[in-house]
């Protein structure tokens, strides 16, 4: 099969065995046989590989990724054995920067901190995450990841995608030559672009990413709190969000988190931005800061326009990527791992990462930090935990493990891994996104059966070899 590889790359593109043995990945899942990492430059590229892979007779499955930084969740790993990685870093071109209407079409290779790069200075941003600079674009939002405006899945308006036959479609909204439409994602009839979200029905080599306009001002309000004012705390700043009061994705880091991530220590610290003409933002930022203060639940609150400076890693990153910049994202990064993106995966400190989606309420966020209680009870290993406010009714809980890279310390942190699967699903808090050892999970926390089955039915029509990420999601 090498042989027909090498018909359609060039000898520089096709690696035949790995190029690094044995460089693992930041969460020390184990890894799995891969025999050959394929990096095409071109969509034709694609087209052709997914071909020789679709056909009848495939020895291996295709495992695409973007640039491979899905960092606590397997990194580039598939999720079997017996699978060629599909590199697609190589396909890096932002086709279209539209700021009047709000869109670019970027490839996988795109990364945030490139496509922030052009838009500084203009009236557009990008949703970023809190995740390093160097990571992708399509990557993430394909995968649902959430970034500090939204869940990224809801940046993608439009797809283009290779079919297991290597045939090209766009779903979704594309934006067309000779005519100028409305940036309109459901089109008309069933709509197909969710389709391709934490699928593997094809291979997209492209997507059109929604920009949001930029906030004329901005400022960001810190509150802290005790644990004892947890679920009081969690209800207050519910109802801000629920009242339009909170603009973006409102951050709460736990004791734990912020001494994962090299901020300061000590109490609970939520990040609220507050954005519009400068009048509107002072005018809310006033009353969500008299309103904090009246509730007595809050040890401290703090008031500032982003950009005034912060000596706290944490501070400075979440401030800069409310604001669509994620410059300061590594320097987190670095002090959460000690090593640069680059290095993450061959060494430094290990990290694993759990994804339920919770209830947004006092009650139901107290009792999912009740269950990381009793994770460090039966493991020894405290996790630290994230609470990023999707909407007034729900929030991602991100709980994050870093655990000292040996056999030991990775063993006990895969053991408290488990476990909060097994706690949180039990309580109805189900993950969003699974890691690569979980990816069977699929069944356990599937709610309809026939539902999954449908999944599957449509895997085997479009892609009856099982060719393009066998085991993922479906």
């Amino acid at each position: 099969m090498l042989d027909t590889v090498r018909s359609v790359l060039p000898a520089s593109a096709v690696a035949a065995a790995p190029e690094a043995p044995g460089e693992g990945n930041v969460g020390m899942y184990r890894e799995r046989i891969v025999h050959a990492t394929l990096r095409p430059t071109e969509v034709s590229q694609v087209q052709e590989l997914v071909k020789v892979f679709g056909g009848p007779g495939t020895p291996c499955g295709l495992h695409a990724i973007s640039t491979g930084r899905n960092w606590g969740l397997g990194s580039r790993e598939p999720a079997t054995d017996n699978a060629v990685t599909l590199d697609l870093s190589g396909l890096s071109r932002i086709r279209t920067l539209d700021l009047d209407r709000g869109f670019a079409v970027v490839e996988p290779g795109v990364t945030q901190g490139a496509l922030a790069k052009q838009l500084s200075g203009t009236g557009r941003i990008l949703n970023v995450t809190a995740s390093s600079a160097h990571t992708s674009v399509v990557g993430n939002g394909l995968d649902r990841g959430v970034g500090l405006r939204r869940q990224r899945v809801d940046d993608l308006a439009g797809l283009e995608v290779v079919l297991p036959d290597g045939d090209l479609a766009h779903v979704g909204w594309w934006p067309e030559e000779h005519r100028s439409t409305a940036v309109y994602s459901h089109g008309l009839g069933p709509e197909l672009t969710p389709l391709f979200s934490q699928s593997n029905l094809g291979v997209v080599t492209a997507a059109v990413v929604r920009l949001l306009p930029r906030p004329e001002a901005q400022r960001t309000i810190r509150l802290s709190f005790t644990r004892n004012s947890l679920a009081g705390a969690t209800d207050a700043m519910r109802r801000w969000v629920s009242q339009g009061l909170v603009g973006g994705v409102l951050k709460v880091y736990d004791v734990v988190s912020a001494e994962l991530y090299g901020g300061r220590v000590g109490e609970f610290l939520a990040h609220i931005s507050v954005d519009g003409t400068d009048a509107s933002a002072r005018a809310v930022a006033r009353v969500i800061v008299e309103e904090a203060h009246g509730t007595g639940l809050f040890t401290e609150v703090h008031d500032s326009a982003v950009g005034t400076g912060s000596d706290d890693v944490v501070v400075r990153m979440v401030e800069s990527a409310y604001a669509g910049d994620p410059d300061n994202n590594d320097a987190l990064l670095e002090a959460t791992l000690g090593q640069t993106a680059e290095h993450i995966d061959a060494e430094g400190t290990g990290w694993l990462f759990f994804l339920p989606m919770v209830p947004f309420s006092g009650q139901r966020i107290a009792e999912a930090h009740e269950l990381l209680g009793r994770v460090f009870e039966e493991t020894g290993v405290r996790a630290g935990c994230t609470v990023n406010a999707l909407s007034s009714d729900i929030i991602d809980f991100v709980v994050s493990i870093k655990f000292q890279r040996n056999d030991l310390a990775a063993g006990q942190a895969h053991s408290a891994l488990e476990r909060c699967y097994e706690l949180f699903a039990e309580r109805g808090f189900i993950p969003y996104r699974l890691d690569i050892d979980h990816a069977e999970w699929v069944d356990r926390l599937s709610t309809d059966s026939r539902a999954l089955q449908l999944t599957r039915d449509l895997k085997t029509f479009l892609d009856p070899n099982g060719a393009i990420a066998p085991g993922r999601y479906a």
